[in-house]
């Protein structure tokens, strides 16, 4: 009887230190192939996360985290991006997740190369925020068929940065540069640049960006709307954005630049009267202290086409969630911060001077502050309204590569080359590189 006691006591003691032990196995392990630590329980959660720019979007992902009322740990890791835009390609088409972030920033022209292509390899985020609180021009290159796969970040709403001091020695206002057509901007130009001498803006010859700018304010882009057929020959604002190009060129209101330091430099310097750019320049633009007061900003000049808004876009970049663990808790993260905080936007464009697309904070007080350097104008508030005009056009997943063969023609149309034969030649050679 004893010894049945004995072995009964020992069974038992044997099932309870297994229970112990399968306890203690189950709050630890393999989280699989992505970076993320989904957790458990009470535990953090380590969420990694790639961008670029420390002083915009890693800063903004630094406020973020501030304010997330959870329990996360971000884990940012800096990448230029070309860096991060090889590593998703290499990773991604390798098959693997392997060493895949949870969040990853991606330039709005080319989410769609990523998105049709690696389809499966992004986590869709539809019902962690509300798409319609953003500005409808983000939307359609951060989905795919329907799927919001995207969180829109800043916008790259463009203005007309110009010297009112330059101008009111040349006889302008700040009216007359409002709702101006490109055409109206050249003249402007001529004359300016006749009573001051200043060039009127400042371009380099191998960056088309200005093209891109000039046809979305028509709704229009290098592709048609399905993203896919390349529209080169029958694009009336893409002629005319052709058109308004050779007009500043032969004008002689350029002031050449071949990097961004020259680019800076040109209006740093005070060399040039305008500078037609995403809203993102304007902490360049303050950069020097000299100039305070002697800038404002303008509305975005128009084509002259039914319809085009004195409104465009250049550059911005969204928020993505890759298929990996942990990736509910990072959407958890992004869609209660950059999906649904007002004080989140406020604190950014107040400590950052980063203008989001989220709508509802564009009604803040912090929008609305006058930015003494642009001379007392509130140039966010005037920003964000801007921003809600801007046309949404589908970029598709070629516009750089497009882009390239336009640049290589733009130089024939400007030597002469009749812009029928320059857009016939740009379309055959875009179909056959890229069908």
């Amino acid at each position: 009887m004893k010894k049945l006691w004995f072995l009964a006591i020992t069974v038992l003691s044997i099932l309870f230190l297994a229970a112990c032990g399968g306890e203690e196995s189950g709050t630890s392990g393999d989280n699989g192939s992505g970076s993320g630590d989904a957790g458990s329980g009470d535990e953090t959660t380590t969420i990694k996360a790639w961008a670029w720019d420390p002083n915009f979007n890693i800063a903004a992902l630094n406020i973020a985290e501030e304010q997330y009322d959870g329990d996360v740990e971000l884990e940012i890791v800096e990448n230029a991006q070309d860096d991060i835009v090889q590593k998703l390609n290499t990773g991604l088409s390798s098959g693997t997740m392997k060493g895949m972030p949870n969040i990853v920033l991606i330039e709005d022209q080319r989410a769609q190369s990523f998105l049709q292509a690696y389809p499966d390899a992004f986590f869709p985020i539809d019902e962690y925020f509300n798409k319609d609180d953003f500005a409808a021009y983000k939307l359609e290159p951060t989905s795919l068929d329907g799927v919001q796969f995207g969180l829109p970040f800043d916008t790259g709403v463009t203005g007309l940065f110009y010297r009112t001091d330059y101008l009111e020695e040349a006889g302008y206002t700040h009216d007359d540069l409002v709702n101006i057509t490109w055409e109206r901007y050249v003249e402007i130009g001529k004359d300016v640049k006749a009573k001051t001498g200043h060039d009127f803006i400042s371009l380099d010859p191998n960056d088309l960006g200005i093209l891109r700018v000039m046809m979305q304010t028509a709704g229009a882009w290098y592709v048609e709307g399905d993203g896919t057929t390349v529209n080169l020959v029958d694009n009336e604002p893409l002629k005319q954005a052709m058109e308004n190009y050779k007009a500043i060129m032969e004008a002689d209101l350029v002031k050449a630049n071949s990097d961004w330091s020259q680019f800076l430099a040109a209006f740093n310097s005070g060399d040039v009267a305008t500078v037609p750019v995403g809203n993102w320049i304007a902490a360049s633009i303050e950069a020097e202290e000299s100039q305070a007061g002697k800038w404002a900003v303008a509305p975005t000049p128009r084509l002259d086409i039914d319809g085009a808004k004195n409104a465009s876009n250049q550059g911005g970049s969204s928020w993505y969630v890759l298929n990996v663990d942990g990736k509910e808790k990072a959407a958890e993260f992004l869609g209660q911060t950059f999906g649904s905080s007002t004080p989140f936007y406020e604190q950014l464009v107040t400590e950052v001077g980063a203008i989001g697309t989220y709508k509802p904070a564009s009604e803040s007080d912090a929008y609305a502050t006058p930015n003494e350097y642009f001379g007392g104008q509130a140039i966010v508030q005037d920003f964000s309204e801007w921003m809600a005009d801007v046309p949404p056009v589908n970029m598709g997943l070629h516009t750089y590569a497009i882009e390239d063969i336009i640049s290589a023609e733009m130089q024939n149309y400007l030597k002469g080359k009749p812009l029928e034969d320059v857009l016939a030649d740009a379309q055959a050679q875009a179909e056959s590189q890229l069908r």
